[in-house]
């Protein structure tokens, strides 16, 4: 049986980027789930709006996590970058729709998940282009 070394291994960088990603984005979930009427407060939506990206953001963690550890991740890799890509697109939508009266800190923490994603996207790409074909 042999073993494949750590500097050795192509889908670490991947594996990595995508269970920091889902450990990061679980705990925001949970962290803002009682926060959510603040939350709502400060930004400008409401309470429902800050439950229901709670609850995403612990739905995501998961789903990310488990797709972390399946033994190939060629398809749960780029399936996460593409969902990362949307998001970010998605929060800058979200913002210039102005769904919601969004105040100052609104808008800041929006484009702030917009960056979150682009940048877990990004280290998640360079992870993918180190997988062997």
């Amino acid at each position: 049986m042999t073993t494949t070394r750590l500097n050795e291994s192509t889908d670490a960088l991947l594996r990595l980027a995508l269970r920091a990603d889902a450990i990061l984005t679980g705990l925001a979930g949970l962290v803002s789930m009682p926060l959510a009427g603040r939350f709502a407060e400060l930004s400008g939506t409401t309470p429902a709006f800050e439950y229901a990206m709670s609850a995403f953001f612990i739905a995501y963690g998961i789903a990310v996590l488990a797709l972390a550890a399946l033994p190939t991740l060629r398809t749960a890799g780029m399936t996460v970058i593409v969902a990362n890509l949307l998001y970010t697109v998605a929060a800058v939508v979200f913002v210039l729709a102005g769904v919601y009266p969004l105040t100052a800190f609104g808008v800041a923490a929006v484009l702030a998940t917009g960056v979150y994603t682009a940048a877990f996207a990004e280290l998640q790409y360079l992870g993918w282009r180190r997988l062997t074909r």
